[in-house]
Order: C-alpha cells, then structure tokens, then sequence
C-alpha cells in the first residue's frame, strides 16, 4: 500500500511539474473608462475570446484608455489593450511629453480598428460655435495624458491655442464631463472616441448642443496621423448638419511575450466576429478586415501576421 501511494505521488509530482499542454491561459482586456467605446467593445471581445478560445479565462478592465493602456501593457499586466494611433507611435518612439518615460519595445500590433473622431460638443447656452470661440470658455480634454487629451492638445495647437487660452480646463473622463455639462458647470467637452459614444448621446438627448467644427486646414495643419473627415448629421439629437472634424485610427495591440498561437487566435476571432461587435457599438460597424493590417507605427505580433497571411493581406 504505502509503495502505491508513493508511486501515485511521484506521478502526481511528475505532472505538476510538467508543462501541461492545456494550461488556462489568461487575457486581460485593457480598454477605457466605461462610458466610452472602447468598454463596450472590450466586454465584446472578452466575452468572444472566453467563449471560443479553449482553456482561456478572460477579464475586461476599465481604464484611462491609451496612455495608460500601452504602459500596463508593457509592464505584462496585459494581454489585449485598445489605443489611439498617435499614442502608440508615442509609446513606441519613448515620447516622455505624451507620457512615455522610455520606449515601449514590448508592444505588438494585433490590427487596425475603427477611427477616433474628435468630437467637441458644447451646450448651446455657451455659444460656443467655432474653435475660436473656446477662447476664455470652460473645457474638458478628457483624463490626464489619456489618448483623448494628447488629441486636445494637438487641436488646440492646430487651430493656434494653448491651455492657457482657456478660461478653465478639466482633465475628465468623458461621463464626468458631460455630468458639469448638464449642471452648467462646463461649457465644453472634447472626447475622442467612435461615432455615438454613450456619453454624447446621453447628453444631447438631455439638452441642446453645438457641434463644434474641426476645418480641414486645421487638420493638415496637424498631419498623420490625423486625417479630415465628417461627423455624419444625426449622431447626436440635435444635430441635423454633417460637421467637419478629425479622425485618428485605433488600433488593438497585444504584449511580444504573448504566444503566436494565442495571439494568432485572438486576431483571428476579433476579425471573424464583426458583426458581434457591431452589435456591442455601433463604431464596431467600422472595423474592416481589408484595412487591418495597415498603417500601424508597432510591428505586427507573428501571430497576427499568420493570420494576415492565411486571409492574403500580407504576401
């Protein structure tokens, strides 16, 4: 009896410390804070990701989006992060002003998603119209080195302002800002994000809004990654014009010690699941497979690429 229970031991031993083939493997969702889109969609792909991936056990964690997300996700305390495109060619390249100490090397394109537009709604009471009109106005430019307020930045800069030319600014998540807004205590809110974020329709719904424009030449002005593009009429209640702005693209980025066969399986669910995250948000509805694998300042992860190749995306 007792030499069974030995040798059941040792075998017992001998399999713990063997590398087990099936090992749970763990993916942390890194998206933003839970009024925007990023959020939704994370859930989205969590949910997809623990339901068709075997072995796997997934968690969506709500942050301050882009910044934040690339610094996590070099650190390993992440498997998937969502991120604004000019903030990733940031982190890649180390840029310490838009929060990057040093270069970021660990991180790994998975794909090209929808676009940011960059969404500056005032409340009508303001009388707020132009980006000019900002001047000595109250305006949220979203949370601290957040990817949304690297792009306020960048806007004001374009259009010939600094902070300093604000009467106040707010550093805000995008919910915060519109709850000043409703209690007039903030005339401006600018956040980056897909078409019919949350936080925009639930303030255009509750009280009348301004649009406000971002020209073209204002745009150029700027330069890659920021491209000229059109807030369609009717993304908000109350807005019955197309309004000019900019857009940035977003892209999912994964961690270089992430497996090429997990990573492989990620890109590969996130591109053939389309129209479960259209149905999460309606930015969902603009991610494309044919433009997935363009245009990313972050090399692509092995992974991503096989898939790429197996769609003839890549040669």
């Amino acid at each position: 009896m007792k030499r069974t229970i030995l040798a059941a031991t040792a075998a017992l031993a001998l399999a713990a410390s063997a590398p087990c083939a099936h090992a749970q493997s763990f993916i942390n969702v890194l998206t933003g804070g839970t009024s925007g889109v990023y959020y939704p969609l994370g859930v989205a792909i969590g949910k997809i990701y623990g339901d068709k991936i075997p072995n796997v056990k997934t968690q969506v964690q709500a942050t301050k989006a882009s910044v934040e997300n690339l610094i996590l996700l070099q650190q390993g305390r992440g498997e998937l992060a969502f991120t604004l495109g000019d903030s990733l060619k940031a982190a890649w390249e180390g840029d310490e002003e838009a929060g990057f100490k040093t270069k970021l090397d660990k991180l790994r394109t998975i794909g090209a998603i929808y676009p940011n537009y960059i969404q500056i709604v005032a409340t009508a009471e303001s009388g707020i119209k132009t980006l000019a009109d900002l001047k000595g106005k109250s305006l949220s430019v979203g949370a601290p080195k957040s990817g949304t307020e690297l792009n306020s930045r960048a806007i004001l800069s374009a259009a010939g302002m600094t902070y300093k030319d604000l009467g106040k600014v707010e550093y805000l998540p995008f919910a915060e800002s519109v709850d000043l807004m409703k209690n007039r205590q903030l005339s401006a809110t600018l956040q980056s994000a897909g078409l019919g974020v949350a936080s925009l329709k639930d303030l255009s719904s509750s009280s009348p809004i301004t649009v406000v424009a971002v020209p073209k030449e204002t745009v150029d002005k700027i330069g890659p990654p920021f491209i000229s593009t059109i807030i369609p009429a009717n993304t908000y209640s109350g807005q019955d014009k197309d309004v000019p702005t900019a857009a940035v693209v977003n892209y999912l980025v994964t961690n270089s010690t992430v497996s090429d066969d997990l990573a492989y399986q990620m890109t590969k669910l996130i591109y053939e699941s389309l129209p479960e995250l259209a149905n999460a948000h309606a930015a969902g509805k603009e991610i494309k497979l044919e433009t997935a694998a363009t245009g990313s300042p972050v090399p692509l992860h092995p992974g991503a690429i096989r898939f790429y190749k197996e769609k003839g995306l890549i040669k």
